[in-house]
């Protein structure tokens, strides 16, 4: 648990702002509305794992070695896990929780555990589909971030002290019992969706763009000189 205390450390150092198309979308606001399936690309996990701790999110990991990281830290964060494929035998026990949990959410790396980069999964649209509850797109992105270019999804290391910026996009709906050809064009959607919010975010970050952010985005830990802008 070294790794993950270090990390946890780290993350505390950055200067975080958000966008929300909807205020009720954070699953920390007083008035949220959920359930609902929080998705965002593998290279940026640290992001919800630390802004986000003890909010009512499980997170969907694979059976593979890959996710073992991932598990633990989102044990260290407070949030539940539960492993499993999203066609093989996931849905029930999701469906379960999502009825009995009281406003529980999902969150999903849907280019995970192993890519390719930034391309969707339809394992989302079928839960979505099958449990009825919309998926929020959550982008994120961090100023001038080291890459780990060995890995598959070019990890983001944020460097200390930088910014960091989150755009949560509208609730998408997708509609109950779809066939396979509709899967795809809801998988192609939530897909460009995904992806513009996070490029939204990179550039934001980077200081490209500027956005009137609806909170500040940092647990109550972060130093007040890290929070400024």
């Amino acid at each position: 648990m070294g790794m993950i205390h270090t990390i946890n450390r780290w993350m505390a150092t950055l200067n975080y702002r958000v966008a929300l198309y909807e205020r009720c979308a954070d699953p920390a606001a007083s008035d949220f509305v959920g359930p609902c399936i929080f998705v965002f690309w593998h290279e940026y996990m640290l992001l919800p794992l630390y802004l986000r701790p003890r909010c009512r999110l499980a997170m969907l990991l694979s059976q593979h070695q890959d996710a073992e990281l991932l598990f633990h830290a989102a044990h260290f964060a407070g949030l539940g896990t539960i492993r499993g494929s999203t066609h093989r035998g996931a849905t029930a026990a999701l469906r379960k929780m999502l009825e009995q949990g009281q406003g529980m959410n999902l969150a999903i790396t849907p280019d995970g555990p192993r890519g390719p980069r930034r391309q969707l999964a339809a394992g989302c649209i079928y839960l979505a589909s099958r449990l009825q509850v919309p998926i929020i797109a959550m982008g994120g992105g961090y100023d001038r971030p080291w890459r780990n270019h060995r890995a598959w999804d070019r990890f983001a290391i944020p460097r200390p002290f930088s910014k960091s910026r989150v755009v949560c996009g509208p609730r998408l709906h997708v509609p109950a019992d779809l066939e396979r050809d509709q899967i795809e064009d809801y998988r192609v959607w939530v897909e460009q969706i995904l992806n513009l919010v996070t490029e939204t975010a990179e550039r934001w970050a980077a200081g490209e763009i500027q956005l009137e952010p609806s909170e500040l985005l940092y647990r109550k830990s972060v130093p007040h000189s890290a929070a400024r802008s």
